[in-house]
């Protein structure tokens, strides 16, 4: 069954700021201001409007924190991650309102994390400009900001993050590069007169996105010892060596993506990236840490604790994994203490994927699993790479090799603290390193970080245990009765949706674009494959 975007289109839209790519606030006048500001400024003394005591853009520093916390809060978000991605890796399931979990989108989901993350790329645009700008470039370096060269390397990293995280959601997306003047390439209007910017290809995008990270990496790692940002940047604390490590680290990511494209670039960029420095350890993991206090709880916690709901539990296929019963996975993983809370019996239940709301309903939040505590705290760090997931990327580059492989599941086991004997039985018990059993480990890894979770999938295929329609997810007595319920999804193909649908507005604020965008990609539906994961 497939949803006609069509149907959706509102006939009086207002145009807003976040059409396709937002404008930036600072460069929306209006015409009317513009003539009242001439005539005021013909008989007005303009030293005499200038307050002495009020800086006249806002300071680099500020932006940063803003941009990083904003990134993150998207990634994360209810609508995209926790109904969207974290439900399609089905890591997660509904048990109150349950039309995501069976692919039912709705198309404000698609607007919210759109303007959500071109808003981010706007900050980190300012940045860059500021930083350029011959009358600002000087003034920006001020008090412990670190050198213009190195804040624009940041904000590369940071915006390369925003966009992966938009096309592999979207596809072709409206695009810009610092390195590169493709015409192709007209997000954040940098034509001024350009509002209706073209959506470019994911070919065009990923190439350019690890050339991007080499460059700033590269960048980084002459001042490795020096200073960006300072405590304004929660990720890293200015730390110009972690900043490269983290860009390089990025490129085995994005390049592993391109291994079926263009296998040649995928090696180059991936040797570059080993030699140059990625992750080693644990504590070179990107981790944005939330705070406790209000606002600035964890996307998790303010859905579920704030909010005072129980709308998300532990599905039963990540349960029975974890807890040996998968046959491809016989073994106990101990992060299932972790992961997974105990129910009100004291035992691990996970819940049916993908049940209608009337079967969920018989299910009480006292009798399954929900999310374990230590990631559903205020202060949860959430994480945008990490050591095991580079170790997993290295192991598939040598060809599936074991030693990476044991590395990549330590590591994973090391991070959510399990005690260091368990660590080594479980990995001493674990299947041998291949395609198959290195990608399922991933997928439990990646637990927490639900796009790269879907988007591995997207990929490889794996984990391939995952239901689709007409699959059983549940056998079994519920009040008294005899019962077999079916997955069966409302809208999609019956597998893992693609794609998220594109924000209804563009089709009037930036049709032309958008028509371009959906004709290359073969339509706006959840089933369209991207490119990149074809």
């Amino acid at each position: 069954m497939k949803r006609a975007s069509k149907l959706f289109t509102p006939k009086n839209t207002i145009k807003s700021e976040f059409h396709a790519i937002p404008l930036k606030a600072t460069k929306i006048y209006s015409t009317i201001t513009g003539l009242i500001l001439i005539v005021l400024t013909s008989c007005i003394n303009e030293d005499l409007n200038i307050d002495p005591n009020r800086p006249t853009f806002v300071p680099t520093t500020s932006l940063i924190v803003t941009a990083e916390k904003k990134l993150v809060d998207n990634l994360r978000n209810e609508s995209v991650s926790l109904r969207g991605s974290a439900l399609f890796v089905q890591q997660l399931s509904q048990n109150t309102y349950t039309s995501q979990s069976r692919y039912d989108i709705p198309f404000g989901y698609s607007a919210e994390y759109w303007s959500g993350l071109y808003k981010v790329l706007n900050n980190l645009q300012e940045i860059i400009d500021l930083n350029t700008d011959p009358s600002t470039k000087d003034i920006v370096t001020a008090s412990g900001a670190g050198r213009n060269a190195n804040q624009i390397a940041i904000s590369r990293i940071l915006k390369s993050y925003a966009y992966y995280a938009l096309t592999d959601v979207f596809g072709n997306i409206p695009y810009n590069s610092y390195g590169n003047n493709d015409p192709d390439f007209q997000a954040l209007q940098q034509d001024p007169d350009n509002i209706t910017p073209k959506y470019a290809s994911q070919e065009k995008i990923y190439p350019d996105i690890l050339n991007e990270l080499k460059q700033a990496a590269d960048t980084l790692l002459k001042y490795s010892h020096e200073v960006t940002f300072g405590k304004s940047d929660i990720i890293y604390a200015g730390n110009n060596g972690k900043w490269a490590k983290f860009a390089n680290s990025l490129r085995l990511r994005f390049s592993t993506r391109l291994k079926a494209k263009d296998p040649d670039l995928y090696r180059s960029h991936f040797s570059d990236a080993l030699n140059k420095g990625v992750f080693t350890s644990n504590d070179d993991n990107a981790v944005y840490k939330y705070s406790t206090a209000a606002p600035n709880e964890a996307p998790l916690y303010r859905a579920t604790v704030t909010a005072n709901r129980k709308d998300f539990a532990i599905s039963h296929i990540f349960v029975n994994l974890l807890k040996g019963e998968n046959s491809q996975l016989p073994v106990a993983d101990p992060r299932l203490s972790v992961y997974v809370q105990k129910n009100s019996a004291g035992n691990f239940v996970g819940l049916p994927y993908g049940m209608t709301e009337a079967q969920a309903g018989k299910f009480s939040a006292q009798d399954i699993s929900l999310p374990g505590a230590l990631y559903n705290a205020a202060n949860y760090g959430e994480v945008l790479q990490e050591y095991s997931e580079v170790a997993f990327l290295i192991s598939e580059f040598n060809n599936w090799s074991q030693s990476d492989y044991e590395k990549a599941v330590q590591a994973s086991l090391e991070k959510w603290g399990i005690p260091s004997a368990d660590i080594q039985n479980y990995v001493n018990a674990l299947p041998a390193a291949n395609q198959q059993n290195v990608l399922n480990q991933k997928y439990i890894a990646l637990f927490t970080q639900f796009l790269e979770g879907w988007s591995e999938y997207r990929r490889t295929g794996y984990p391939n245990f995952l239901v689709k329609r007409n699959d059983v997810v549940f056998n079994g007595i519920v009040e008294g009765e005899n019962v077999s319920y079916t997955f069966n999804p409302l809208f999609g193909d019956g597998g893992v949706p693609s794609r998220f649908y594109y924000p209804v507005k563009e089709q009037t604020v930036n049709k032309e674009s958008y028509q371009e965008a959906i004709a290359s990609q073969g339509g706006d539906v959840i089933e369209t494959k991207l490119w990149i994961f074809k």
